[in-house]
């Protein structure tokens, strides 16, 4: 089984960027779909994206889509996501997700990693 580590959280003003990296370890990464969820205080976790093994099909949330997107270099075993005009709103803890396809990981059931903490100001 994959196992997984968040990093790049941190505080931001609103408008500014981040960049989450997620590495993995234990599996096969090149043959896992992988994706980012968000968690925010007092609600339920949320899908943000999701990629391909390939890396050739990407998805995203409709409250993402044009400022955040997902990339995976699978020489590095490691998955990003590039959040830019971030807003209050994406505060949030940021959650990778791993599974043999697309469609296990937006549905959550792949495996999960501890999360990063991403906090945007206004």
């Amino acid at each position: 089984q994959v196992q997984l580590v968040e990093s790049g959280g941190g505080w931001v003003q609103a408008g500014g960027s981040l960049r989450l990296s997620c590495a993995a370890s234990g599996g096969t990464f090149s043959s896992h779909a992988m994706g980012w969820f968000r968690q925010a205080p007092g609600k339920e976790r949320e899908f943000v994206a999701a990629i391909s093994w390939s890396g050739g099909s990407t998805y995203y949330a409709d409250s993402v889509k044009g400022r955040f997107t997902i990339s995976r270099d699978n020489t590095k075993n490691t998955v990003y996501l590039q959040m830019n005009s971030l807003k209050p709103e994406d505060t949030a803890v940021y959650y990778c997700n791993a599974g043999p396809t697309v469609s296990i990981v937006r549905s959550g059931f792949g495996s999960w990693g501890q999360g990063t903490q991403v906090t945007v100001s206004s």
